[in-house]
């Protein structure tokens, strides 16, 4: 994937490409409405979800056919570009019988090589050179990612992009995707003329975590952003929880902070990120310890066993209280910080032994 072409050249865009949209095209009201939010505030790239792939049946699965009018019109009345998701030959055929300008391939389907080689064949069927991202599978596989984009590449498609939205894991994080960036930066070490964007809706699953995770993004030189939008996110019919309104993407794209030259020393906002970044595995450690304080007070109850052993508690909190100090923080600060621990664990405990069989 050496000789790739530039996704967007009717676009004069400058870096960070921002692609903006609701997850899923609901009337066309809500289309147009947050369409034309996103173009005043220069986004040039609306997205929005046509057909939605859901985890179990019965769930919103996107308007289908009649959504795609309405992001014709959104072209015609804002200039933006129009971007939709596709998972097989149907969907192909009618984004862009309608003229969708942007094709996006979702976790799911990434990860079927079947679906994806259908894929290729209808877009080169049709010869039309349209700009194509793909969303990394739902597990954590680069080869089965690299997999996807190849045989799109190799079909005659060479206007390709990544998506990067995350990686399904089990239990409760402080993200609904595991970012792992470690494997999007191989995948850029890989093919550095890919054009990847980062997915912070998908990864975050909280709008409140967007920004933060789009300026990881960007500090990694990612291309840009595709984040879900939506004029009312609260009333959102999928994934309201991590959609923002225009207004607040505007906000978070103009607080951006571009890192376009490296530097020897890292400035106050790099910094800041650093503990944002800590502060989110010291927020996925905690709920792993309390994840195992509820394991043991299951064991307790079956043993009948006091939840609270206070010559234990007493031994490890001096014990941890001369660790935290040789690492150069204060008694107090320890003392307080593992008594709090140590109160919550308790809690759950006492949650499992008084509950009812």
């Amino acid at each position: 994937m050496q000789d790739l072409k530039p996704l967007f050249p009717s676009l004069n865009l400058s870096r960070p490409v921002i692609i903006a949209g609701p997850c899923s095209a609901e009337s066309e009201e809500q289309v147009l409405k947050t369409a034309r939010e996103l173009a005043e505030n220069g986004i040039k790239i609306f997205r929005a979800g046509i057909w939605k792939p859901r985890t179990s049946p019965g769930g919103f699965e996107g308007v289908g056919l009649i959504g795609l009018p309405w992001l014709k019109k959104v072209k015609e009345e804002t200039g933006m570009l129009t971007a939709t998701e596709v998972a097989n030959r149907k969907h192909v055929e009618q984004a862009l019988e309608s003229g969708v300008d942007i094709l996006w391939i979702g976790a799911r389907t990434s990860a079927n090589p079947f679906a994806m080689q259908e894929i290729a064949d209808t877009i080169t069927a049709w010869n039309k050179d349209v700009p194509v991202l793909v969303k990394n599978p739902v597990n954590p596989d680069l080869e089965l990612w690299i997999g996807a984009l190849k045989r799109l590449y190799n079909a005659g498609i060479h206007r390709l992009g990544a998506i990067h939205r995350g990686f399904s894991t089990y239990g409760k994080h402080i993200y609904r995707n595991m970012p792992e960036w470690k494997i999007p930066i191989e995948l850029q070490r890989r093919y550095p003329n890919l054009p990847i964007f980062c997915d912070p809706s998908h990864i975050s699953g909280k709008r409140e975590l967007v920004a933060s995770v789009s300026q990881q993004a960007l500090d990694m030189n990612f291309a840009g952003l595709i984040v879900e939008s939506h004029c009312n996110p609260d009333a959102a019919w999928s994934d309201k929880n991590q959609q923002v309104t225009p207004d607040s993407l505007n906000l978070i794209v103009n607080t951006l902070v571009l890192r376009d030259k490296s530097t020897t020393t890292e400035n106050l906002a790099l910094l800041r990120q650093q503990i944002d970044r800590i502060d989110d595995e010291l927020l996925d450690l905690l709920a792993k310890r309390m994840r195992i304080s509820e394991e043991i007070g299951r064991f307790k109850k079956e043993h009948s066993m006091p939840v609270i052993q206070a010559d234990r508690y007493n031994n490890l909190m001096e014990q941890r209280v001369k660790i935290g100090e040789s690492l150069g923080m204060s008694e107090d600060f320890i003392r307080a910080i593992l008594a709090a621990i140590h109160e919550e664990s308790v809690n759950k405990q006492l949650e499992i032994v008084n509950k009812s069989n």
